[in-house]
């Protein structure tokens, strides 16, 4: 497409004055009885277009696209042609319009219709230039000016060299800076057009699905965590969080028109990834003990929202128990970090993940269906002098040497490959015995406990005492025993 036109704003309108042909090889000849219609149709309207007959080039591309849907020829070539109906009106003059007056729709209507085209066609190809230059003409017509530079801009970053695309933008900066301002009256004045449907705010990290609807990243994943329909047409969407790229044009867009309120979007969604020191989403399950290493299933959609938030920040939650007497989460709980995450094509997650610290609940609260809470971390009292630190690293000392033997005699014993598997992570995990609050706790793990016990062992804060204890549940415990 080349060649120009002028409006009577002085700015040139590129690009717009022929429409593409239909070329029937790409569809294949098995198609030809099911489309040959929609190629005579189109076929139609071009030779209506190039004629300057565009009322009647509109109709054909309206019947081909009733029979084909979503063809970007077809709707590029009628937002083409909208727009040279509605450029004729704006730059007919008065004594015409009074003297031969038109029936049909206003220039603004028609504009807005051929915006709806051109984004249309960005959906169905954003890496396409030409949909940049009939959305740039559209916004032209609209006499947004601002929306018409980015979107200008944008198509120069996937072709530098598109000469229709300079030359719009050429046009675009030779117009007085206070005519576009006056045009635009002004930009700071928010609509809704840039609003998620889901969360009725400005979009962040906006994603536009196969059917043409856009929406936050994050509200669209948190709905799908129930639905894999599209919230508005209610289309199956067979899309990912891994997999799903957000729209750079759009959020370019977002960002350049807004940047205020777009930063205080960052800020809100950040606040729900980055928790902070003092506070930990938690996983309400069972009680883990530091030194564990297990895999875990997410399936239900408040944990699979929350495993995406963690996994956009620290890879940390809390695992806490609920205490069935009272109905609430335990004291006390321990950090977990997600060493691994793998996402399953239905949305679920299969996570690998090893126990870090303990904290105690300071207080808790719902956020979005999970519980978020403020925690206080909790460490052992130390030894009182040089002797309590002696005795306790001897106690240590003896007892992993204590620890070594139950397993050499556990993994000689086991004939069954999966426990054996289970022994051999256990031992891979045990902690230097220079450190024996964390030893203390890798030694109740190799024992079977009740959640019941294993709470307590959080909130003992005797190093030597869980110890004790370590070695009484072990020489309980017949060597092999340990997994069930």
């Amino acid at each position: 497409m080349s060649g120009e036109t002028v409006p009577s704003s002085g700015i040139v309108l590129e690009g717009i004055d022929d429409v593409e042909d239909y070329v029937w090889a790409n569809e294949g000849v098995e198609l030809w009885d099911q489309y040959r219609h929609v190629y005579d149709h189109v076929e139609n309207g071009n030779q209506a277009f190039r004629q300057n007959r565009f009322e009647e080039a509109i109709n054909n591309y309206t019947r081909a696209n009733n029979m084909k849907p979503g063809d970007p020829i077809i709707i590029g070539n009628r937002s083409a042609a909208y727009m040279r109906i509605s450029q004729f009106l704006k730059d007919r003059s008065a004594t015409d319009s009074e003297y031969g007056p038109l029936s049909g729709l206003d220039m603004t209507t028609l504009a807005e219709l051929a915006f709806k085209d051109a984004e249309k066609l960005m959906s169905l190809q954003e890496n396409a230039v030409r949909s940049y230059i009939l959305k740039a003409n559209a916004l032209i017509l609209l006499e947004r000016y601002e929306m018409a530079r980015d979107i200008i801009l944008s198509g120069l970053q996937i072709d530098p060299f598109s000469n229709i695309l300079k030359a719009s933008l050429r046009s675009l900066e030779r117009m007085p800076s206070s005519f576009t301002r006056t045009r635009d009256h002004d930009r700071p004045e928010r609509t809704d057009d840039f609003d998620c449907t889901l969360c009725l705010k400005l979009l962040y990290e906006p994603i536009t699905t196969p059917c043409g609807h856009s929406f936050c990243r994050s509200c669209l994943f948190q709905t799908m965590d129930r639905s894999n329909k599209c919230p508005l047409c209610r289309t199956v969407l067979f899309i990912s969080s891994r997999t799903c790229a957000i729209s750079v044009t759009l959020n370019n867009i977002i960002q350049r028109i807004f940047p205020q309120e777009y930063a205080e979007r960052r800020s809100e969604q950040g606040s729900l990834i980055n928790f902070g020191n003092d506070l930990m989403p938690l996983f309400v399950m069972d009680v883990v003990i530091p030194c564990q290493k297990f895999p875990l299933h997410i399936f239900e959609p408040r944990y699979r929202l929350m495993v995406r938030r963690i996994m956009e920040g620290n890879h940390r939650m809390g695992m806490v128990i609920r205490d069935p007497a009272t109905d609430s989460i335990a004291d006390f709980a321990c950090e977990v970090e997600i060493t691994e995450c793998e996402p399953l094509p239905d949305g679920r997650f299969v996570l690998e993940i090893e126990s870090r610290r303990r904290f105690r609940v300071l207080r808790s609260w719902d956020q979005d269906g999970y519980l978020v809470a403020e925690v206080e971390w909790v460490q052992d009292i130390p030894p009182r002098d040089a002797i309590d630190r002696e005795d306790l690293q001897e106690l240590t000392n003896n007892a992993a040497e204590d620890a070594r033997s139950w397993l050499s005699t556990a993994k000689a014993a086991t004939r069954d490959r999966r426990k054996l598997e289970v022994l051999y992570n256990i031992e891979a995990m045990m902690p230097n015995p220079q450190d024996p609050e964390r030893f203390s706790f890798w030694l109740a793990t190799l024992s079977n406990r009740r959640p019941s016990e294993r709470l307590e062992l959080l909130r003992i804060r005797d190093t030597a005492e869980r110890i004790r204890r370590g070695l009484i549940y072990l020489r309980a415990e017949a060597p092999g025993c340990r997994v069930q």
